[in-house]
């Protein structure tokens, strides 16, 4: 299989793998070269893949998509750091990429009050 990691700023991976695990929204999953094809949405977590040598490496992905059509399993997000030590990945999933999220919640509420202002105001032109 050949593994490629996308974000929007770079290609972090372009290999050949034997073996990709990852968590989507429904827990955890694994696939190797005969798996069915699929799609799934990632969740902030851990990607971990063993490359054709057989050495296993970890990734710290903030959310995004994968998918595996044939030998390709082609995944992109938003964020994804690499790393030697599996702890250091792990603080940089919990606090890193989590806060993003905390951020984005309250960029969301900010944006929904000054939509409900200008609707409110607009409704008083009228």
């Amino acid at each position: 299989m050949r593994l490629t990691l996308q974000t929007p700023a770079e290609r972090v991976i372009d290999c050949k793998v034997e073996k990709v695990v990852a968590e989507g929204l429904k827990g955890s999953f694994c696939l190797k070269p005969r798996h069915v094809d699929l799609v799934s949405a990632l969740v902030p977590g851990l990607l971990y893949y063993e490359t054709a040598e057989g050495a296993g490496r970890y990734l710290a992905l903030d959310r995004g998509l994968l998918v595996k059509r044939g030998a390709l399993v082609s995944v992109a997000v938003r964020n994804a750091v690499a790393g030697e030590e599996l702890e250091d990945l792990l603080e940089v999933v919990h606090f890193r990429f989590r806060a993003l999220d905390e951020q984005e919640r309250v960029v969301r509420s900010a944006v929904a009050r000054l939509e409900s202002d200008f609707l409110r105001r607009f409704m008083e032109l009228s």
